[in-house]
């Protein structure tokens, strides 16, 4: 997911550099959008991790 949020990032700013502003406007807005995302679903699966704990070697 976080490749996704470069890679609009990157649309962003050729489209930025090109003077195309509706365009790099909407791209940095997905990449904000999809950044957050990963950051959220990030930590709810270390919050989940941590509290199923670490299960020992199987004997």
């Amino acid at each position: 997911m976080l490749g996704w949020a470069l890679t609009f990032l990157v649309i962003a700013l050729i489209a930025a550099v090109l003077g195309f502003g509706g365009i790099a406007g909407t791209a940095i807005e997905i990449a904000k959008i999809i950044f957050f995302v990963a950051i959220i679903l990030f930590l709810v699966s270390a919050v989940v991790g941590l509290l199923r704990g670490r299960s020992g070697p199987v004997p």
